[in-house]
């Protein structure tokens, strides 16, 4: 067995008050927050480095040009800087004809590193796969695997790495040499140990988010963690799946959202905003050390440091040469919204408490408006305060919500815009609202979207390059005069920020989550999916109570039992108790006649039941007739 390396850090820093020695107690802390740094690959590749370089042997080429990375890290608010040494093992490095460079490389790596870090910030020894399978499935024995992998931890200790993270493995077993090497060569030295997952929430071996938990805390790390290959909400996913089963700290380290191809190349679209958003989730949900993987940058990290500090009031993390964040009643950015009541006449009566209600129409699939505009007459003659307008509903390809919506409100009564995520990226969406709201639309329902898949067009390809909560954080900025980037715009938009919420959702507690954080980000009021069973709505505003924004119920007039057991079984986030569909049943058997009126019926029991409980109702237009949702309606 090889000598573990004397003196290191962690043994150093014991009884020690440098700044240094604090952070590495908070790094093992499980209640501390702790902030690591982004890609180095995306910033050397952005500052002209090609890709057919060996990124891990810049250190010895040009070492300015990394530590001026690690030093734009340092300076966005990154409290632990990882060596750039993801790919420096022996049998990676000989793909370059350099396998003799590895204690030369990591050595330097750990240097520079420190350098950029000073006494302030956490050096930590990155480690990746050996890029060689394990046996039984590979010829690299797991006890060559365990030496190759401390041939480059003693190098990165020698250089004065603070702790290891081992991270973007997919294969437990070798993950599994990695921790075991790291022990032989430091009984000290902190161990953070990452899995890679796919967007199935499983390792490219089949590894559950659990397994990973489970066989690391078994394997006794000091930090389990998730990183690279997704974006934020996967990983949001697997970290609440894992603090179910393991009670050590957690760690998560996401790209930038999905690559895409543009023009041959990989770009990672996520905005700043967007991982800032999902940082401050994945802290909620239980991940106390944060950073990104591919395609994030020192903007992302200092938007998700800044985004955290609510949640960590005891940490102090130093952005540039400032070493305190700002005093309270410092100048803020941007200006007050407009009130609510001045937004619209839909925004006045919420604010009022007043009951509010609207009808569902869906777009035309074609250019036709003649129905459209005729409907939006009649609900306007009857009173009825708003016309909700879907984007795109089960991904079918209908006119654009905001051009119907304009239409609509030619005739004297207001749209609520439903605006999806799925088919715009950021840029897009930003265009789309500040036109939106030019041309006077003033009623927001933001939603992330169906995907493709469940419409007409399974190949056509989703956006998501954020959801609902993001898009709410985002409009919430419009409204007080700033873009994503907290940049003025001039006068701010007057949107009134609707989001969706589901009573009936198949993960109660995740939509529970979900909604608290769509309130947090700035939402106004909220639409419920159809309501069939008041009994479970009064049991979901029960536990929404804190949330105090104004709720309206979806109700759905079901017009025959095919329409109902359709709902029930092929529309996600809708469910129809077994009596409705019994009564639906029974009711079509005699006549359609009977079908229609027994599903007007129904919604107008429901409307009663839920009247004294919400702030209005949504009623949809079953198949487009306007008449059957007046009925509901009707006194």
């Amino acid at each position: 067995m090889t000598t573990p390396v004397e003196q290191h850090p962690a043994s150093i820093h014991a009884g020690d008050p440098s700044p240094r020695a604090a952070l590495l107690e908070r790094l093992l802390d499980p209640d501390q927050v702790v902030v690591f740094d982004g890609a180095m690959g995306t910033m050397l590749y952005a500052r002209g480095v090609f890709i057919n370089q060996c990124y891990d042997e810049l250190v010895l080429r040009s070492p300015d040009l990394v530590r001026d990375v690690h030093a734009a890290y340092a300076k966005a608010g990154a409290e632990v800087l990882e060596t750039n040494t993801f790919g420096a093992n022996r049998t990676k490095l000989s793909q370059y004809g350099l396998e003799g460079q590895v204690e030369a490389i990591n050595r330097r790596a750990a240097e520079v590193a420190r350098e950029a870090a000073g006494d302030r910030r956490l050096v930590a020894g990155a480690v990746g796969p050996l890029g060689v399978r394990l046996e039984p499935y590979g010829p690299t024995s797991r006890d060559e695997a365990r030496a190759i992998f401390a041939e480059q931890m003693r190098a990165l200790l020698a250089g004065g790495a603070d702790c290891f993270v081992l991270e973007t493995f997919a294969d437990l077993d070798e993950l599994q040499q990695a921790i075991l090497a790291a022990r032989e060569v430091s009984a000290t030295a902190p161990v953070i140990a990452q899995a890679t997952i796919g967007p199935d929430l499983r390792t490219s071996f089949g590894a559950t988010p659990e397994d990973v938990a489970r066989a690391l805390d078994r394997w006794g790390v000091d930090v389990i963690g998730l990183n690279c290959s997704v974006g934020p909400q996967t990983i949001l996913e697997a970290i609440e799946r894992m603090i179910a089963v393991t009670d050590r700290k957690l760690s998560a380290q996401p790209n930038a959202g999905m690559p895409r191809d543009v023009g041959g190349r990989s770009m990672y679209m996520a905005s700043p905003e967007y991982m800032a958003s999902y940082a401050r989730h994945l802290v909620q949900a239980g991940a106390k050390i944060v950073g990104g993987c591919c395609g994030t940058t020192p903007e992302h990290i200092k938007a998700m440091a800044e985004g955290i500090r609510p949640l960590a009031p005891r940490t102090r993390v130093q952005v540039g040469n400032t070493a305190e964040w700002p005093a309270e009643g410092a100048a803020k950015i941007g200006r007050d919204a407009v009130p609510l009541a001045e937004r619209s006449r839909l925004g006045a009566k919420l604010a009022a408490g007043q009951f509010v209600t609207s009808v569902e129409i869906v777009p035309p699939r074609g250019i036709d408006t003649t129905k459209l505009e005729q409907d939006a007459a009649s609900l306007a003659k009857a009173g009825v305060d708003a016309i909700n307008v879907p984007d795109g509903p089960r991904a079918q390809s209908r006119m654009g919500a905001i051009a119907t919506s304009l239409i609509i409100e030619r005739h004297g009564i207001e749209a609520v815009t439903h605006y999806a995520c799925r088919d715009r990226n950021l840029l897009g969406m930003l265009s789309d609202l500040l036109g939106a709201s030019a041309l006077g639309l003033r009623n927001l329902l933001l939603v992330t979207g169906d995907p493709p898949k469940m419409g007409p067009y399974p190949d056509a390809t989703a956006v998501f390059d954020i959801d609902a909560i993001g898009l709410t954080n985002l409009v919430s900025k419009l409204n007080r005069g700033l873009d994503p980037g907290k940049n003025p715009i001039g006068e701010p938009t007057r949107f009134v920020v609707g989001v969706g919420v589901n009573p009936a959702a198949i993960d109660p507690d995740q939509e529970l989550r979900r909604f608290h954080w769509k309130a947090e980000a700035g939402a106004e009021y909220a639409i419920t999916q159809p309501v069939f069973d008041p009994a479970q709505l009064e049991k979901f505003l029960a536990s929404v109570q804190d949330i105090r924004i104004p709720i309206v119920a979806g109700i759905w007039p079901l017009v025959s039992a095919r329409n109902a057991e359709f709902l029930a079984n092929e529309v996600p986030g809708v469910t129809v108790p077994e009596a409705v569909l019994q009564r639906m049943r029974l009711a079509s058997s005699k006549s359609k006649e009977h079908g229609v009126a027994e599903g007007i019926a129904i919604a107008r029991e429901a409307l009663e039941q839920v009247r004294g409980s919400v702030q209005g109702v949504q009623v949809s237009a079953p198949l487009g007739h306007v008449a059957y949702a007046l009925e509901v309606l009707a006194p």
